[in-house]
């Protein structure tokens, strides 16, 4: 049953937020255009399965999302389920930063019930659209009394996965995500962890900004970063989360500066250590006074540091979130 039951009855939560599973072909390219009734007309829900709420939050790229509307779409999500008849939230959500706005959710959930985002590789109006199978394995995970207390879920291409490590893997491939940690998921780290995130935030956050590290890469966007107020940078490393020893005493002057700076590492699978020194290793990063992270790689741990640093908490705080992500 779909459409607006009264608070109270038990119900899943729709919230949709645009992506390509809402889209439609144009000459300008696919952009979204359908609302969460539309879809669910698409799955072909029927009046024997739970009652479906359905909130347009709201229709956009989500290449395009702020901040502010990523925190936009976790407030829904604790809206929703503030009503304790609601037995739990799909989301539906672009592919482009789902594993960012998916962990953001999950920082903050400090609640059993369920909460899958999906979304589609193709646009809902392609003859192949994947839309529709993956909204129906997300509102069918719901009602699974085995994905209770597994933290926010990611239901693509056959495959249902935890938020946490999640990162996109491919362009075109319907099983678009993976997880960092070959041959399973990246534990979640425990509730005490998740809940120094605090009550969801309303107005500003902080502003964290994430830089991709390269043979050349000029110590200077570091500087640059610091000078325009940024309160915590995350780098992506080469290899286990080494770089140049420029970089390296850019961390450090940034340090000084009270911007917390964590390091996390380019390639997609495996955990990051600090193993080499030579001015510009995981060692000499540390001993600058970064932060390195073992699992989450940058846009995760660009999401927690911003969540992390909007609550308050210092230094040595943060360090024991990050290194709560382990295998």
């Amino acid at each position: 049953m779909t459409g607006t039951p009264p608070t109270g009855t038990p119900a899943i939560v729709l919230i949709s937020t645009g992506g390509t599973i809402a889209a439609h072909r144009t000459a300008d390219g696919a952009v979204p255009a359908l609302g969460s009734v539309e879809l669910l007309t698409a799955v072909g829900t029927t009046d024997t399965g739970p009652a479906i709420r359905t909130v347009d939050l709201m229709s956009v790229d989500s290449s395009a999302m702020t901040v502010a509307d990523q925190f936009a779409v976790v407030r829904a999500i604790a809206d929703a389920l503030a009503d304790p008849a609601v037995r739990g939230v799909v989301v539906t959500h672009g592919t482009d930063t789902m594993e960012e706005t998916a962990f953001l959710a999950d920082l903050y959930a400090t609640d059993d019930r369920p909460v899958v985002f999906t979304g589609a590789m193709l646009p809902s109006d392609s003859p192949e659209a994947d839309g529709p199978t993956n909204l129906g394995a997300a509102l069918a995970a719901v009602v699974d009394p085995t994905t209770r207390g597994r933290g926010v879920l990611v239901a693509m291409g056959g495959r249902l996965l935890p938020a946490c490590g999640l990162f996109k893997v491919s362009t075109t491939d319907l099983a678009a995500f993976d997880t960092v940690q070959a041959g399973g998921p990246v534990d979640r780290p425990p509730l005490s962890h998740r809940v120094l995130t605090g009550p969801v935030p309303i107005g500003r956050t902080a502003r964290v900004d994430a830089f991709t590290l390269y043979p050349g890469v000029s110590p200077g966007l570091i500087a640059a970063s610091v000078a325009q107020n940024a309160a915590g940078l995350v780098l992506a490393a080469t290899g286990a989360g080494n770089t140049h020893p420029d970089i390296t005493a850019e961390v450090a002057l940034a340090v000084q500066r009270g911007v917390i700076v964590v390091v996390t590492s380019r390639v997609p699978y495996g955990e990051v250590s600090a193993t080499y020194g030579g001015g510009g290793g995981a060692v000499d990063l540390r001993r600058a006074g970064a932060i390195v992270s073992p699992w989450l790689r940058a846009p995760q741990a660009r999401m927690a540091l911003i969540a992390l640093v909007t609550a308050g908490h210092d230094l040595d705080v943060i360090t024991d979130f990050f290194v709560a992500h382990h295998s």
